[in-house]
């Protein structure tokens, strides 16, 4: 369960940034709203999720997939460029995730 949790915070944060990105500095209060309660359920479960894997490996997977999935929804959503390099960290960023996921036995606990 508290990897399907950490799938539930990190949905949240990522709903909550595409949100807060669309709330155009909350002049658009029903984005902003969702982006608050995103925020708030992903805060929520992460705790949860804190319960059990440890700190660390939690919170650098809750980082990596959020930036990985935000900079894809910007891409698609938003029509934001990235340069080689942006690509390169992000994939970096991700490999990372993988590594402490596949390889690593400090994700389980």
């Amino acid at each position: 369960m508290p990897w399907l949790f950490l799938g539930i915070a990190i949905t949240g944060e990522v709903i909550a940034t595409t949100a807060l990105k669309a709330s155009e500095g909350f002049t658009r209060w029903g984005f902003g709203s969702i982006s608050v309660v995103g925020y708030a359920i992903s805060f929520y479960f992460l705790a949860i999720v804190l319960k059990t894997i440890p700190v660390g490996i939690a919170y650098a997977v809750w980082a990596g997939a959020g930036v990985a999935m935000v900079t894809l929804i910007g891409i698609v959503m938003f029509g934001q460029k990235l340069d080689l390099y942006a690509y390169l960290g992000i994939g970096l960023i991700v490999a990372g995730v993988l590594v402490l996921n596949l390889l690593s036995g400090s994700s389980s606990h």
